[in-house]
C-alpha cells in the first residue's frame, strides 16, 4: 500500500471507530462514568493502569474499585481513615495487588490536598518545544516515586521513557486526558499538553498492524519504537497523530486490513 492509501484506510477506521459505541467494551468507558474532574482523573488512571488481559476483567475490577469507592473516588480519597481502608484487603488485578492499590490511594490523597487537578503532575515537565511527552511522563514517575515508604514494586505499574518502556498505558491515559474532538470518546480535559505532543499507545494490536502496514520496521515494544511509530503518524496528521491509535487498535482487533 503506498502511504496515501495508507492514510486513506486509517482515515476511514478512525471514523468507525472513535465513536460513543466504543465507550461500551473499552476502559475508556469506565471514567466517562462520572462528570467531576478528579473522579474523572483517578478513575481514568485506574482504568489505564488496570488495563493488561481481557477486557471484561478489567472493567469488572474498575467496577469493583468504584463499589469500594463507595460511587466517589475523590471524595472517598480525600476524605477516608485509616479503618476505611480494610475494604481494600485482597484486592488485585494480575500483579496489581492492595499494596499497589493503597499506595496510588496514598499518593493521590497526599496530592490532591494541595492541588486541584492531576494534569500539572503530567505537564510540569514538558516543554513547549518538546516534540513528545517523554519528559513529562519521567517527571510524573519521579514525582509518584518521590516518598520515604514507596513500596519498590509498585514502581512497574507506572513506567517511564528513561527506562526505555513504551509507557503503553500512561500514554493510553494522556490520550484520554488530553485528546479533544466532536467524537466524545476522549475527554480534552487538560490543556497544558499539546496533541502533537502525545505518544501513541504501543498495544500489541497497535504494533502488530503497524509492521504489516510497513509503519514500523522494529518489532521491540519500547519508547523508541512508540516515538518512530507516532513520527510516522505526523506524516498523516501532524496535529493529532495520536487519533490513528482508535484506527490501528481497531484494525488489530478485527484481524483484517479490509
Amino acid at each position: 500500500m503506498t502511504k496515501k492509501e495508507i492514510k486513506k484506510l486509517l482515515d476511514i477506521k478512525v471514523e468507525q471507530f472513535n465513536n460513543p459505541e466504543f465507550l461500551l467494551n473499552d476502559p475508556v468507558g469506565i471514567p466517562h462514568r462520572f462528570t467531576v474532574l478528579q473522579d474523572i482523573e483517578i478513575m481514568g488512571f485506574f482504568a489505564a493502569i488496570l488495563a493488561w488481559g481481557q477486557r471484561i476483567t478489567i472493567i469488572n475490577n474498575c467496577n469493583k474499585l468504584i463499589n469500594l469507592f463507595d460511587g466517589n473516588p475523590y471524595e472517598f480519597i480525600l476524605n477516608h481513615k485509616s479503618k476505611d481502608l480494610k475494604r481494600f484487603k485482597g484486592f488485585a488485578h494480575r500483579t496489581f495487588n492492595e499494596d499497589d492499590l493503597l499506595y496510588v490511594i496514598d499518593f493521590f490523597k497526599r496530592y490532591y490536598n494541595s492541588n486541584l487537578s492531576l494534569e500539572n503532575a503530567f505537564s510540569k515537565d514538558v516543554k513547549p518545544k518538546d516534540t513528545d511527552v517523554g519528559n513529562g511522563l519521567a517527571g510524573f514517575r519521579n514525582l509518584f516515586t518521590d516518598c520515604d515508604y514507596f513500596p519498590h514494586r509498585t514502581g512497574k505499574h507506572v513506567a517511564s521513557p528513561v527506562a526505555g518502556s513504551a509507557c503503553k498505558r500512561l500514554n493510553m491515559y494522556l490520550r484520554w486526558m488530553v485528546r479533544k474532538d466532536e467524537a466524545g470518546v476522549d475527554f480534552g480535559l487538560w490543556t497544558k499538553i499539546k496533541p502533537s505532543q502525545l505518544v501513541c499507545p504501543l498495544d500489541v494490536h497497535v504494533q502488530r498492524v503497524a509492521l504489516k502496514l510497513g509503519l514500523l520496521k522494529s518489532e521491540k515494544s519500547n519508547w523508541e519504537t512508540a516515538v518512530q511509530l507516532t513520527n510516522e503518524l505526523k506524516k498523516f496528521d501532524p496535529i493529532d497523530p495520536v487519533k490513528y491509535d482508535f484506527a490501528l487498535f481497531g484494525i488489530g482487533v478485527e484481524g483484517s486490513l479490509d
